[in-house]
C-alpha cells in the first residue's frame, strides 16, 4: 500500500530544519521526559496548595509534632512540628527549577523545528497549567513526528 505523498509547498517556502532528524528526535525525547516530570510534579504542586491553603496543613516527613509523637509522613498543622522535612516547600522548589529545565527542553525543539514564537509559548504553557504538559506533550510529539517524515529532504546537512 502506498502511501500519498504530501502537498508540495509554495514556490520560495521550503521547509527546513535547525538540525538533523537524530538532533530533533534527541530533544523530543528530552521534552517528553521533562513534560512527564513537570506534569507530575505540578499535581504535587496542586497537592501541597490544597493541603496549605484548604485545610491550613503542610506535608511534612519525619520529625515529631507538638505533643511529641514522632512523626513518619503525615499533613500537620504549621508550626505544630518540629525536625523533619518540610516536603511542601521541597516540592515547590524542585518543580521551579525542574520547570526552568523544561523550558530549556521546550526552547531546544522550538529552535530545531524552526517553530513559530506562539508555539514556544503554547508549549511553555504545559508546565503551568495542570495536566497540560501531558497532552501538549502527545501532540507536540505527534507533530514532530510528522513534519520530519513529510519533510525527509528539509534536514540541514552536515
Amino acid at each position: 500500500m502506498t502511501q500519498p505523498s504530501p502537498a508540495p509547498r509554495p514556490a520560495g517556502k521550503k521547509r527546513r530544519f535547525a538540525g538533523t532528524p537524530a538532533q530533533i528526535r534527541s530533544a523530543a525525547g528530552f521534552y517528553k521526559v521533562l513534560a512527564y516530570a513537570t506534569g507530575v510534579m505540578l499535581l504535587l504542586v496542586v497537592v501541597e496548595m490544597v493541603a496549605k491553603y484548604g485545610f491550613g496543613a503542610e506535608i511534612v516527613a519525619g520529625g515529631t509534632t507538638a505533643e511529641g509523637a514522632s512523626n513518619v509522613l503525615g499533613f500537620l498543622p504549621e508550626d505544630s512540628f518540629t525536625g523533619g522535612v518540610n516536603l511542601s516547600s521541597v516540592v515547590l522548589i524542585v518543580h521551579g527549577w525542574m520547570y526552568v529545565v523544561y523550558l530549556i527542553a521546550d526552547f531546544r525543539l522550538w529552535s530545531l523545528m524552526r517553530w513559530p514564537f506562539m508555539r514556544f509559548i503554547t508549549i511553555a504553557l504545559g508546565g503551568v497549567v495542570p495536566l497540560l504538559s501531558f497532552f501538549m506533550e502527545r501532540r507536540v510529539h505527534g507533530e514532530v513526528e510528522r513534519e520530519l517524515a513529510e519533510h525527509p529532504q528539509a534536514a540541514k546537512r552536515y
